[in-house]
């Protein structure tokens, strides 16, 4: 089905053809849900969870570890 450059397209039509698209291209379509940030108390949740985390061994021991395996060089 070709279409004509001037044609008027419904947004569903256009999507379908942006997904077929990408689809042809060898991806696929893929969903994730997060939390929602917006949430009342989201904020005090994530300092209190970093709190807990700030003096937690492992968590220092794995985030020093990833500092060194990280390649950064030529960032900054």
């Amino acid at each position: 089905m070709a279409i004509e450059p001037n044609s008027p397209q419904s947004t569903r039509q256009r999507v379908e053809r942006h997904r077929a698209a990408l689809r042809e291209a060898g991806l696929r379509p893929l969903q994730i849900w997060v939390p929602d940030a917006r949430v009342e108390g989201f904020a005090e949740e994530c300092q209190k969870q970093s709190a807990r985390l700030k003096s937690d061994t492992a968590e220092t021991d794995t985030l020093h570890w990833i500092e060194h395996a990280s390649d950064d060089e030529g960032w900054s």
